[in-house]
């Protein structure tokens, strides 16, 4: 215990004198330079190093169109042929102001997303289908260019804008539940 009153009072005044003796020494190497401006006062500094690269985070917010991906999901989801032409449903729809959604929920009512369709006709749509015979089209692609066609040329500028108002023309006249099943089909897009 005599140790410790002994040295510790040593210990502090050598240590005193040595910081005392430091700073004298560094305020006579500023006065040398004759910089009065940069002349810092004596004290305890901290440096700390930086790192030579400053790492950053960068974002990109591409903005897309969600529409094709929307269609694609819901014909996937339903083992549809027409899945991979998503993207021409929307773009077609895009092209005669439709809604993206309206052939897709057509297909879906008249013919479960083309599961049951007239052999080769690629008719999805029940388009030209009556007494008198089926309409047959080469290729979805093609089938889709002409119902949207259709559908802009004989309903939409001739007034029927809506689903109950486009059901008294395309659908058989005894049916009640065309429009229904359309809506609830493409509420099931959003």
């Amino acid at each position: 215990m005599v140790i410790f009153f002994v040295i510790t009072p040593l210990a502090l005044f050598s240590s005193v004198i040595s910081l005392i003796a430091l700073t004298e020494r560094h305020i006579s190497n500023l006065d040398q330079n004759n910089n009065l401006l940069e002349k810092p006062k004596p004290g305890l500094k901290v440096f700390a190093a930086l790192p030579p690269n400053t790492s950053s985070i960068n974002e990109e917010i591409i903005s897309a169109d969600a529409r094709p991906e929307i269609i694609r999901k819901y014909l996937k989801e339903r083992n549809s042929p027409l899945e991979k032409y998503a993207e021409l449903l929307v773009q077609t729809a895009d092209k005669y102001q439709l809604d993206f959604r309206l052939l897709t929920a057509i297909a879906q009512k008249e013919s479960g997303l083309c599961r049951i369709i007239p052999p080769e006709s690629h008719n999805c749509w029940g388009w030209g289908i009556h007494s008198k015979g089926t309409l047959s089209f080469d290729s979805y692609e093609e089938a889709i260019e002409a119902v949207s066609k259709g559908l802009k040329e004989n309903y939409i500028d001739k007034g029927y804008i809506t689903i109950e108002q486009i059901m008294k023309k395309y659908a058989h006249p005894e049916s009640t539940t065309w429009a229904e099943g359309v809506n609830r089909y493409m509420k099931q897009m959003e």
